[in-house]
């Protein structure tokens, strides 16, 4: 039986190993998730070398070893440089790293799924700084939609009435709750909620989100206890998500061509704001883990003239 085989992958994580090695996580087409290792990759003449940084597809060589496989060659298919000239963009990036970690089979094709993130990847690099926190809350929900969990947002989980926004009303708000399953209307919230603030998290959810990091036998019921409000127009965005994320060709509307209420998408970012907080929060509660790359969300586009 031959010990080389090939495969075509993205790398998600990287981290050195031994004195000149990289670890890799690698999103692959046929194997799903493996973790190989590139001798001598933070060598500075390695033909590795550039081809084991995050974001990089490669067709790969492999060589099966004791415990970690090895690559012996990597031929680059993708790479996305513009994603490190930004920060924003990087930031972004790897939020959607770790939701496709967070999704992702071993031992399983995951072809879909890796192309899926490669055309988001695209997305965020060409996008307008403008459009960074729009076009990576498309790309989180049409995950979630792809790992068949997507929220409900166009009905109330409880009464299963569909809930229409009010832009007429800047006091009209809705609960998003996890547990619950995505929109749930005043009149039926789940009790005992804590409501997020719409866009900024207040001193209770980062407490909550500490809570979450540092004790995780009770994420789940701390977050099933908790919802967010949003208001119409971060209520009337998420729904443009879910209608266009069955289709990727029109991913893009969402941001470039809708209106809501005669209001262009690019002047309301602390409604992309809320509708990222309300995914994270749900995406955590589904996958039971903490999003760690969501801080330096709040770090870039909380501190930005923009969201004010």
């Amino acid at each position: 039986m031959s010990r080389t085989y090939k495969a075509t992958g993205i790398n998600l994580k990287s981290m050195p190993l031994g004195e000149s090695d990289r670890l890799l996580t690698v999103l692959t087409a046929e194997l799903g998730l493996i973790r190989v290792v590139a001798p001598g990759a933070r060598k500075p003449n390695s033909k590795i070398g550039g081809r084991s940084g995050l974001f990089v597809v490669n067709e790969l060589l492999l060589t099966k070893g004791r415990s970690l496989d090895k690559v012996s060659q990597a031929e680059t298919l993708e790479s996305y440089p513009g994603l490190c000239q930004d920060l924003a963009k990087l930031t972004a990036s790897q939020y959607l790293a770790e939701i496709v970690l967070c999704q992702a089979l071993s031992d399983q094709p995951q072809t879909e799924l890796l192309w899926l993130l490669c055309e988001h990847l695209t997305h965020l690099e060409q996008a307008p700084s403008s459009a960074v926190l729009a076009y990576l809350t498309q790309a989180i929900f049409h995950l979630l939609t792809w790992a068949g969990i997507s929220p409900q947002v166009q009905t109330c989980c409880v009464t299963q009435v569909p809930v229409v926004p009010n832009f007429a009303n800047p006091e009209w708000r809705v609960e998003f709750c996890a547990a619950a399953g995505g929109v749930v209307t005043k009149a039926t919230s789940v009790p005992e909620t804590a409501h997020w603030a719409e866009a900024k998290p207040s001193t209770q959810v980062r407490e909550m989100a500490a809570s979450y990091l540092n004790t995780p036998g009770q994420r789940k019921s701390a977050i099933s206890r908790s919802s967010l409000q949003l208001n119409a127009v971060a209520l009337g965005l998420l729904q443009k998500l879910a209608q266009a994320s069955g289709t990727q060709g029109t991913l893009l509307d969402v941001y470039q061509n809708r209106l809501i209420d005669g209001t262009s998408l690019s002047t309301s970012p602390s409604a992309w704001l809320s509708v990222e907080h309300a995914l994270r929060h749900y995406a955590q509660y589904h996958f039971d883990r903490p999003i760690r790359s969501a801080t330096l969300v709040d770090a870039c586009f909380l501190s930005s003239p923009s969201a004010s």
